[in-house]
Formats: C-alpha cells, structure tokens, sequence
C-alpha cells in the first residue's frame, strides 16, 4: 500500500492540523492583500488612514468584518476536518487530504468575493479600477491552482505503489 493507504490516526491528525494551518496562513495572507497591501498598491504615496479618509470622503469604506468573516470560513472548514479526523469520522487519509486541499481551491473564488466589494470601493473613491494592483493577489489564485492540481492527481492517482505488471 502506498502513504494514502496505510495511515495511522495520529499521522491523519498531523496531516489535518498541517492543512489548517496552510487554510490559516491563506486566509491571514488574503485578509491582509484586501485590508492593506492592495488598498497600499492601488493609492501610491498614500497611507492606509489617508485612503481611509479618501473613501470616507466619498461614502464608500472596507468592511473590515465582512473580509475577516469571508476569510475565516475557510479557517472553520478546516477546522472541522481536524475535529472530524480526530474523532474517527474521517478514517482515510486520502479524505483528509482531498478536503483539506478542496478548501484551498475554494479560497480562490472567496478572495475574489471578499476582494470584490473593497476593490469597487477604492474604484469609486479614487477613480481607478477596481482590480488588484498589488502582485499578492496572484499568488492566492497561484495557490488555490496548485492545490486544485494537488486534489486531481490525489483523486486520480489512489495511493497505489508500485509498478503494476503488464498484462499479456
């Protein structure tokens, strides 16, 4: 049996935890790329309370709730794969991976919802686009295309090792 087939409890937790954290840490990074680095990128020479006052100015502001809400569903999913595989209802390690892994795929289309209403609110205020302008929204999408690879060849590839004879 390969690593997928054979696990133990403890090293389906491990691996649970690991994505959590990995699910945590995009989470933190896109809170962070809507909240400041994009807001920073999109008004050169400007600070965050300077854009702040900008978009007060013109009726428009950056929820900070509804992006640590639309950032943090993904944390609570991940989380409750960890409960889950802690408490044996998840028993298989190609599970555990595969969920964790479709979390981050999902992270790519709830960054762009979260992004989306602050990135039209920095267009309307400023008169500029409403994309991103700094380069760390890209690896968001970069991550949750890797993880999205990651599942497929899970999903595809059963754990399996070895070479399997060829029939004649």
């Amino acid at each position: 049996m390969g690593i997928m087939g054979s696990s133990t409890k403890s090293s389906r937790v491990i691996v649970s935890i690991v994505g959590l954290l990995g699910i945590t840490a995009y989470a933190l990074f896109a809170a962070l790329q809507i909240l400041v680095w994009n807001p920073l990128a999109a008004v050169p020479g400007a600070t965050l309370d300077e854009i702040h006052e900008g978009l007060a100015r013109h009726n428009e502001s950056i929820s900070l709730a509804a992006v640590l809400t639309w950032s943090s569903i993904g944390t609570v999913l991940g989380a409750v794969v960890v409960l889950l595989t802690a408490r044996r209802v998840i028993s298989r390690m190609r599970t555990v991976v595969i969920l964790q892994l479709l979390i981050l795929v999902l992270g790519a289309p709830m960054y762009f919802f979260a992004s989306f209403s602050a990135g039209m609110a920095l267009a309307d205020a400023f008169f500029i686009s409403g994309g991103d302008y700094s380069p760390w929204g890209k690896l968001l999408y970069l991550v949750s295309g890797t993880a999205l690879t990651g599942m497929l060849m899970v999903m595809i590839f059963r754990g399996k090792s070895g070479v399997h004879p060829a029939r004649t």
